[in-house]
């Protein structure tokens, strides 16, 4: 089994995805954008690898007009040595990677443009794969689109405009089921029609179940038999509902308690699990950490040296709890860890646990840094304390020391990229 995260990656310096305004993307900036892009892109799998995480889901927004005539660069030729050396990557570490065009990429339209252009953009999808040789386990998701007055009319033209895209691209493709039009049971029916697999989405089915109703296990399952030995292993969506938002609303970060409730069911030992909620790797490693068998308070101890400053700036008390957790070598607290820092970020910070925190990370400066350093410490936060000042300009600071003097164990940990910043 892999757990994964989807597009982005939180507390890895200069992993952002950029775009481009259409009247800013001459021929260079497409090519200096895709490079950076190229380049985060690269650092996350790398990051990916370092981390044991095999599944991640590339964001869309990787080339820039990437499937439309504002970009008619040969891309992929372009950037082929980043292309060669990110791909190795990938199969070195043994990742599988997918991508999962956005809600304008409708294939059954009854528009013939709104179509071409769903068309078109599959294509560059899997041209970003094949950039970087990808197999075939190696997926595009897609949801069936709109009903336009008619579902089974709607159906059948998914199904023919499907014909019409290149064999490479229907390999790639699969479908799922979606929280308001098309439920689970629809998309099984038609992903048997066309021979291609399914992927069980749960809040998605929670909100939008067939009137036969059905359990995650039992469509799991059913979903498990639209997957040939070509496709790679089932891979399914999962999520939690956000308390008090719009039915579909991810949470910020996975419940470990109902997240091990829905994988203790689980049948099948080698099914991917791709993870869409806000706090992308974190909760990956999370769960990946809840679920694994190899349970070693290592791998805890280094998710502490990432989250223990963040916790300093919420809760001192917090902090001293997961330290006296952590002491015990012999056991696996794995819930009671996460628990305590979940109940640790919920929390509003207060002026004493912030300056606490942002005066502990100071001390990795304090006999390096310049006179005119101390001095802008000194003045930042002493315009917190009075209100004339934010947290937000100390922890700039401290951040661009981090970065000056090279201070790897601060730049890797979360301090920087959860809360206020």
């Amino acid at each position: 089994m892999s757990i994964g995260y989807a597009c982005l990656n939180i507390g890895t310096p200069h992993t952002n995805i950029r775009r481009l305004m259409q009247k800013n993307a001459t021929p260079e900036k497409l090519t200096e954008v895709t490079a950076h892009n190229l380049a985060a892109l690269e650092r996350m799998i790398d990051y990916n690898r370092k981390n044991g995480i095999k599944f991640f889901r590339i964001s869309s927004d990787l080339i820039p007009f990437g499937s439309s005539p504002v970009n008619p660069l040969a891309w992929s030729e372009i950037h082929r040595e980043a292309f060669d050396r990110i791909g190795v990557m990938i199969r070195k570490a043994g990742i599988r990677v997918s991508l999962h065009p956005g809600q304008y990429t409708v294939l059954n339209s009854p528009t013939e443009d709104v179509v071409q252009r769903a068309i078109e953009d599959l294509i560059y999808h899997d041209k970003i794969l094949t950039a970087l040789g990808a197999d075939q386990t190696n997926k595009i998701v897609l949801h069936v689109g709109g009903i336009y007055g008619d579902k089974e009319e709607a159906l059948l033209r998914f199904e023919q405009n499907f014909h019409h895209l290149p064999e490479a691209v229907q390999n790639r493709m699969i479908i799922e089921n979606d929280d308001r039009l098309y439920n689970i049971e629809d998309v099984i029916q038609l992903a048997n029609r066309l021979q291609i697999p399914a992927v069980y989405d749960n809040l998605h089915h929670a909100i939008n179940p067939p009137p036969s109703g059905g359990t995650d296990r039992y469509w799991i399952a059913e979903a498990k038999k639209t997957w040939k030995a070509a496709d790679g292993s089932q891979k399914i969506h999962y999520s939690q509902q956000s308390p008090g938002k719009r039915p579909g609303a991810h949470t910020d970060t996975i419940d470990l308690d109902t997240f091990l409730q829905f994988h203790n069911e689980l049948e099948d030992p080698a099914i991917d699990i791709m993870l869409e909620v806000k706090d992308k790797n974190l909760s990956a490693i999370k769960c990946q950490n809840a679920t694994t068998e190899n349970k070693r308070i290592s791998l805890l101890e280094k998710e502490w040296g990432r989250y223990k400053y963040m916790i300093l700036e919420k809760s001192a008390a917090h902090y001293q709890a997961i330290r006296i957790l952590l002491k015990d070598k012999s056991a696996y607290l794995v819930r009671e860890f996460y628990s305590l820092i979940e109940d640790a970020l919920a929390k509003e910070t207060e002026l004493g646990s912030t300056e606490n925190a942002a005066q502990h990370v100071w001390g990795y400066f304090k006999n390096k840094a310049t006179p005119h350093e101390h001095e802008a410490f000194t003045k930042n936060m002493e315009n917190y304390r009075k209100g004339t000042g934010s947290l937000a300009t100390v922890k700039r600071q401290l951040f661009k020391l981090a970065m000056k003097y090279e201070e790897k164990y601060l730049l890797e940990s979360l301090y920087f990229y959860i809360g206020e910043t």
